[in-house]
């Protein structure tokens, strides 16, 4: 029976043998796709003539090697709430992302080192944070709706600022004669001095408790629960964190760290396979920064195909930790 770590050198073989046999002879393909409606700023991936290779035997992982890129046939789980990753692995935190792949992660990462993409380091939290670093992994999801229409959008698409939580102001005193509406969401904390909002603000929301008072500090309140609960898709690069491993103490065999769930996060994880390379909180709820764009999401169930594509310039082009720090190749 192999272990874990043989299965993970099977895969890179299996993929580096998918890598050797691709016809060197061919111009390279730019899977860039051009413009799209829903994905403007991005380029639609050309059709290759070589069949993507499964790197595992459910089929649901599949290197191109000709179109520089890592195909991963996920289902959408989850369509409202606070999100912790975009991608998990199947029957581990379904209730905190958006798709569920039923593949071993380390198969994902095998894939990526199979198409040249460089690791780097997951976050870190002691002695001060450091945000995960790696090669920039550009991530693209496509399905089909119910007519059969397909679609692609940049992964960001789906996940927005977390508006579903209470924003705090600091405010010494409630202004004189205002009195809150009794179906607001607004609150005034006496003892701590603190105004409190929850969940999204419409302008007729805003304009309404505007109106209560010309005291500045109560307006420069609102005004900021308004602009804070603006839709602001995800904008941000992934980075190829790595994940790593750990050693079992009773049977002394190492496994990966994102078999756990971690495969593709928007709030860090020291075990993530692909991280955000900035400062996304994973800890408690009312921290968490993202969650589903639920209007823009399918149905539960929906077949997604997840596109990842390592990006590469003149260097390797690695998200470094700080200016000061970079990453070394």
């Amino acid at each position: 029976m192999r272990t874990r770590i043989d299965l993970f050198a099977f895969v890179i073989a299996l993929a580096s043998s998918a890598v050797s046999t691709a016809d060197e002879s061919r111009e390279p393909i730019d899977n860039r796709p051009t413009a799209t409606a829903e994905c403007p700023s991005e380029t639609t991936t050309q059709p290759t003539e070589r069949a993507p290779v499964a790197l595992n035997q459910k089929e649901t992982v599949f290197l191109d090697v000709p179109g520089k890129r890592l195909l991963l046939h996920s289902e959408v789980v989850l369509r409202e709430g606070l999100l912790e990753m975009l991608c998990c692995i199947k029957r581990t935190k379904e209730h905190e992302a958006i798709l569920s792949l039923d593949a071993k992660a380390y198969v994902v990462h095998a894939g990526l080192l199979a198409l040249g993409a460089k690791s780097g380091t997951t976050a870190r939290y002691a002695p001060e944070f450091q945000p995960a670093t790696g090669q920039i992994i550009d991530i693209f999801l496509h399905w089909e709706d119910k007519d059969g229409t397909p679609h692609r959008v940049s992964a960001g698409h789906w996940i927005r600022n977390a508006v579903h939580r209470y924003f705090v102001a600091n405010l010494e005193e409630l202004p004189a004669g205002v009195k809150i509406p009794k179906n607001s969401e607004l609150r005034f904390d006496e003892r701590h001095q603190e105004l409190t909002w929850y969940g999204p603000m419409t302008e007729s929301q805003r304009d309404e408790l505007l109106s209560l008072s010309e005291n500045q500090g109560f307006r420069d309140a609102i005004r900021s629960f308004y602009g804070k609960t603006r839709r602001v898709n995800l904008e941000a690069n992934w980075v190829f964190a790595g994940s790593g491993y750990y050693v079992d103490d009773k049977t002394g065999q190492r496994a990966y760290q994102a078999e756990g769930g971690d495969l593709i996060c928007v709030a860090n994880f020291p075990t993530a396979t692909l991280d955000l390379g900035f400062e996304s909180s994973a800890s408690g709820e009312e921290n968490l920064l993202f969650e589903a764009d639920t209007e823009r999401i399918p149905p539960l169930g929906t077949k997604v195909i997840i596109e990842l594509v390592p990006r590469f310039q003149n260097r390797l082009n690695l998200q470094k930790r700080s200016p000061k720090k970079p990453v070394k190749d």
